[in-house]
């Protein structure tokens, strides 16, 4: 169903604020979105909840798991089968992330993206957290080859600053950010929202709060119930981005490419 005027302002107001003004009373979020309480109850009847308060327990539950260490992890990881090596439970987790991933991500917000970071009149500036670091580096290192104006933020806050001098408005910025989400991070892609840059943020499944920043969200399954969370699904979204990316951007591409081949020796 549609959603009314008044409960898309609902909407707007939960993403803005999330997960903050879902914990306030609902008086409080209904003046926040400029509507009554009854149009926040249906609103959230549309996603599935009884009434309020099962809705705050499943913020609750959900800031739960956002905070979670690797220890508490371990002890809470589910009973797996027995079946199989541990190799074959873990990619067959691996591989059900993937798929919940694809199930979760819009085509259209996919496409956005894609079309986003080949728009290559500004520049595209990269940056990664403390675990999704590698996978912004890999993103990087492929896009520079299809497009000008690749840059990779550093991942020191004291080391970026400078950088904040050449982003234009207008701009690319992706930005990764899951669990257990980076405050410098947070205030960093505040900034890139604040220069008008056009901000992606990949994230988890459980959203990083820097998505009140951010134009466009993929939000990508994680949890794989042992330790570590895996950046696997991260990977499959990333590499995906890049050929699509790059047939997007073919006619130059393809000459960016023969040209660094020359380079080369190719």
């Amino acid at each position: 169903h549609l959603l009314t005027a008044a409960e898309k302002r609902a909407a707007r107001t939960l993403l803005s604020n999330y997960p903050t003004i879902g914990l306030a009373p609902v008086a409080e979020f209904a003046r926040e979105a400029g509507a009554s309480p009854a149009t926040v109850l249906r609103f959230l009847a549309r996603l599935g909840f009884s009434g309020y308060p099962e809705f705050h327990r499943a913020l609750r539950d959900e800031l739960d798991e956002r905070i979670k260490t690797p220890l508490q992890k371990t002890r809470s990881a589910p009973v797996r089968g027995e079946d199989g090596s541990f190799l074959d439970r873990f990619v067959d987790q691996a591989a059900a992330n993937m798929r919940e991933t694809v199930a979760r991500i819009p085509a259209s917000e996919f496409e956005a993206v894609c079309h986003r970071i080949a728009t290559t009149r500004g520049a595209c500036h990269i940056i990664g957290g403390r675990f999704t670091d590698a996978v912004a580096g890999y993103m990087v290192a492929h896009l520079r080859i299809i497009r000008p104006g690749v840059r990779r933020l550093e991942p020191r806050a004291a080391n970026r600053v400078d950088q904040f001098l050449d982003i234009k408005p207008g701009d690319v910025a992706v930005v990764f950010d899951v669990r257990r989400y980076d405050q410098p991070l947070a205030r960093t892609t505040a900034a890139l929202a604040a220069a008008k840059a056009h901000t992606i943020l990949i994230t988890d499944q459980w959203i990083s709060p820097v998505s009140k920043h951010a134009r466009l969200v993929l939000p990508c399954q994680i949890d794989i119930g042992r330790t570590w969370d895996s950046n696997t699904a991260l990977f499959a979204v990333v590499e995906a981005i890049i050929a699509r990316s790059t047939e997007l951007l073919w006619d130059s591409a393809s000459k960016r490419i023969a040209a660094i081949e020359k380079m080369q020796g190719g």
